[in-house]
């Protein structure tokens, strides 16, 4: 009976068959287009995710934080190119900044300008709050005025207090207005423990009484916050160097004195008697700060050997003493580490090479990488090894034609090594080259025989 019932089963299929036969060649003399619009939508969409595994790679010996001695109440190292944070003391502990607080406030200006709302020649007439701003200061007066360049220099590099306050006065109407701007951009760049009250920097007890902000609070910054915001200044300013390497700077043709910039450190003082024990090679940035609340604090940046380093060092107690121990964050990561390349731009990725696509002239697009990726890793190291996991996630959008460069998918690579924190980059998967359009023969003829292949698998696997 089991026998019979079988067979009188597959009577019924390859009836089936033969009627779906007859109705496809029906359809190939009556109706080409509308099977033809049919079969060429039909495709699955590919969402899928791929990895590979390898031994993180041996680091090359990597001396500990505690080694350097560190005399601060908190420090950071990062690597500009990649975010990668190198030391950490205490890095994300909110202190008083002091002037690097400046920092915000020269990245805004530099943004307006950038954005071409007014001009580095623009002049600016100093109000009441600017003229009554003490500390490190120009001396500025009521009614003076000046280019918003001359003030931004006298800003970057003698530290001005009232400068600064003319140039947020500027901007925005008001400091109080000035600080709602700064507040949202560290918000923005993700400076999770950053505080701004004033542009400057300076106590709340020691800003013009009529301009205090009402709330009792002060600023505070972390160590990590102000590498963050010099990242961004290095990565969306690039011409900062062009104001923070300038050594002195004559404010007024009849001043006495110029400006000096208070970074000691800058690589162009090795032949300036009184700092060529602290200039270190390749710094051309970034801004210092000290109150008797902050302490001795130094934002600096330096670059060699095509890798750029950010430092913060918060609460020394002088002033050289926040090069020295600049000194110390920067040799760590100078002495240690590297920047290598593990994937070059525009590199398939292995079983990931194409992806399907729906009406092409072809049945599949390949697929590269749109970007390059590089990580910190100890000196020296040779072989890195990186592991991946990709993911398609547009392939239900991949109708032809679609343009060279549109995006597929994403993948992750992961760097490990001994005595280091494990490093992810993300990039875009990319078609490769264009798609073009198939024509409606050939997606006909592809469609029968997409269709025959479903049928006799069909048939194959019931007997």
């Amino acid at each position: 009976m089991k026998a019979k019932h079988m067979n009188k089963k597959k009577r019924q299929i390859l009836k089936k068959s033969v009627a779906s036969v007859m109705l496809l060649n029906m359809l190939c003399m009556s109706a080409v287009m509308p099977v033809m619009a049919a079969a060429s939508d039909s495709g699955q969409v590919l969402t899928a995710a791929a990895t590979t595994t390898k031994t993180p790679a041996k680091a090359v010996s990597i001396p500990s934080v505690d080694s350097l001695g560190l005399d601060v109440r908190s420090a950071v190292l990062m690597e500009a190119s990649t975010g990668q944070i190198l030391l950490s003391v205490d890095a994300d502990k909110a202190m008083p900044p002091a002037s690097m607080t400046k920092m915000m406030t020269e990245y805004i200006v530099a943004e307006q300008v950038k954005q071409g709302k007014f001009g580095w020649d623009d002049v600016v007439t100093v109000k009441k709050n600017a003229a009554k701003s003490i500390g490190s200061r120009i001396f500025l007066a009521e009614g003076d005025q000046h280019t918003v360049k001359d003030l931004y220099i006298a800003m970057a590099v003698g530290s001005a207090n009232d400068a600064t306050v003319a140039l947020a006065e500027y901007v925005a109407g008001s400091e109080a207005e000035f600080v709602k701007m700064m507040n949202e951009e560290a918000k923005r760049m993700g400076m999770k423990d950053t505080h701004f009250i004033n542009s400057t920097g300076l106590d709340r007890a020691d800003m013009p009484a009529e301009f205090r902000p009402a709330e009792d609070k002060e600023t505070v910054m972390s160590a990590l916050d102000a590498a963050i915001l010099c990242r961004y200044i290095v990565r969306d300013h690039p011409d900062y160097k062009d104001f923070t390497t300038i050594q002195s700077y004559k404010f007024r043709p009849n001043d006495k004195a110029p400006i000096i910039n208070y970074n000691w450190m800058l690589e162009a003082n090795k032949n300036i008697t009184n700092f060529k024990s602290y200039a270190y090679e390749g710094l051309d940035g970034m801004k210092t700060g000290h109150t008797s609340n902050a302490g001795n604090n130094f934002t600096g940046t330096a670059e060699r050997n095509g890798m750029r380093l950010i430092s913060v060092v918060m609460g020394t107690d002088s002033e050289s003493a926040r090069f020295r121990e600049t000194k110390k964050v920067l040799d760590y990561g100078f002495d240690n580490f590297e920047v290598k390349q593990a994937v070059a731009g525009k590199t398939k990725v292995k079983g990931w090479e194409t992806v399907p696509l729906k009406k092409g002239k072809e049945t599949t697009v390949p697929v590269v990488t749109d970007n390059a990726v590089s990580f910190v890793v100890p000196k020296g190291t040779q072989d890195l090894n990186v592991t991946f996991k990709a993911s398609v996630t547009e392939a239900d959008k991949l109708v032809a034609p679609i343009k060279a460069g549109t995006k597929v998918g994403t993948v992750t690579y992961t760097y490990k090594a001994e005595g280091m924190e494990p490093q992810e980059k993300t990039v875009n998967l990319i078609t490769a080259e264009e798609a073009e359009k198939g024509g409606w023969f050939r997606l006909f003829f592809r469609a029968i025989k997409d269709f025959f292949v479903d049928l006799f698998d069909g048939i194959k696997n019931l007997f």
